[in-house]
């Protein structure tokens, strides 16, 4: 299909969504309570449906021909970005009242399994915009949402969660980034690393220190701050050339005396720290559906292969030490799928998903890795190969395991949700 086509497809989508989301609900809670069918139900309403069809198509008529292109000029996919932008599949989270489609978490987590699919480098910049928006939507006041999330919706910029600093990953409360109140405004000195977005932004969430006492708990040190990139002292670093999702723009970004209006506080002083882990709930699942877009596209791709590729006179999807990778690959993603649907729905719910965010990341997180290994191991020497797709899968997996919280700390915190619900 033309992409006008493509574009008048993805509009029409939108707004049929739109004039029926008063009467059906947009959050999946709505379209598929329990009431309405039953009991469990794995069935997608038609809207979802929609947007999971045109995403679908989007990620292997336009992505997945410019993926190979971009993963090695490392260059911000800009016109894929516009084009994801035009046709509303990008900020689904954004409240109606500010100009947005106000998409439950699952609807979303549909949309980025398909982008994933099609590239993770594009994916990640497109939902690195939901994370940086997450703190606002989640603790924003009116006049802060309207004007920073409204503005998302107006033209196709890019936001930043810009929270991890160079000595800071992990262990979030050893945030340096100092924010001092002088008046009505605050002025911010410090460094962070690792921002996804962080030069292509046109604002930041920051969480910043505002507490110097040492011994002052993490839930009341830090603050949450809305930062536009423009401002004076904000000065991002050079894009970082990383082992994959290369075309996703990763930068340091310095404040030096960055002042900033107390207008542009989170809540206010002290509940940056829950806001910035509250974020994590609602984000999760998607980095999750991510990861299991990228295990699907594995699957897809060493399938794809063993059912042309012959060896010792016969297809290598007839060795069954071949079809027994394809069993397993093929569970693991059905059950990751599960996962990441199961955290979104809970979510949507409106009750507290840390448990089963966490455990979903963390698997589709591996899962991601195993499925995109086992895709090179299907390929065997072609697979090692850059002409062959499954060799950027594998580079492009491993920061399912490490961004947006280790794979390390989500098993901490199922350990100690497990814990809670045991002594209960």
């Amino acid at each position: 299909m033309h992409l006008n086509k493509v574009l008048r497809a993805g509009v029409q989508a939108g707004l049929r969504f739109q004039s029926t989301s008063a009467q059906a609900g947009v959050k999946v809670a709505a379209a598929t309570s329990t009431s309405a069918h039953g009991g469990f139900c794995f069935e997608l309403t038609d809207q979802q449906k929609e947007f999971q069809a045109l995403a679908r198509k989007f990620a292997r008529e336009e992505i997945i021909p410019a993926a190979p292109g971009y993963d090695k000029s490392g260059e911000y996919p800009v016109p894929l970005i516009k084009k994801a932008w035009e046709l509303g599949l990008m900020n689904g989270h954004i409240p109606e009242d500010c100009g947005g489609m106000g998409l439950g978490i699952f609807e979303a987590c549909l949309i980025t399994e398909e982008l994933a699919y099609g590239c993770t480098g594009v994916q990640t910049a497109i939902e690195a915009n939901s994370l940086g928006q997450m703190p606002v939507i989640i603790a924003g006041n009116d006049a802060q949402k309207k004007k920073y999330l409204g503005r998302l919706t107006e033209e196709p910029l890019m936001c930043a969660y810009c929270v991890t600093e160079p000595g800071a990953g992990s262990d979030v409360a050893g945030i340096k980034t100092q924010a001092v109140r002088k008046g009505d405004d605050y002025v911010i000195n410090g460094q962070k690393m690792w921002i996804t977005n962080g030069g292509k932004a046109n604002w930041y969430f920051l969480l910043a220190r505002t507490n110097s006492d040492p011994k002052c708990p993490a839930s009341k040190a830090f603050t949450g701050f809305i930062v536009d990139a423009d401002t004076p002292g904000v000065q991002p670093g050079r894009k970082e050339m990383n082992m994959g999702q290369r075309c996703s723009d990763t930068r340091g970004i310095t404040f030096e005396d960055v002042v900033v209006p107390k207008e542009n506080v989170l809540i206010g002083e002290g509940a940056g720290f829950k806001i910035a882990m509250g974020a994590f709930d609602k984000t999760r699942p998607p980095v999750a559906a991510g990861a299991t877009g990228l295990a699907q596209r594995a699957l897809d791709e060493a399938t794809k292969y063993a059912l042309e590729r012959k060896t010792f006179g016969k297809l290598i999807a007839e060795h069954q030490a071949v079809s027994f990778i394809l069993a397993e690959m093929a569970m693991k993603v059905e059950l990751a799928r599960m996962a990441y649907q199961r955290s979104a729905w809970e979510v949507d719910l409106g009750r507290r998903n840390t448990y089963y965010a966490s455990i979903a990341k963390a698997f589709a997180g591996d899962i991601a890795n195993q499925c995109a290994a086992d895709a090179v191991q299907i390929f065997g020497g072609n697979g090692f190969n850059s002409e062959y797709p499954v060799e950027k899968l594998m580079r492009d997996a491993k920061i399912f395991q490490i961004y947006e919280g280790t794979a390390q700390i989500q098993r901490l915190i199922i350990s100690r949700e497990h814990f809670d619900r045991f002594k209960q």
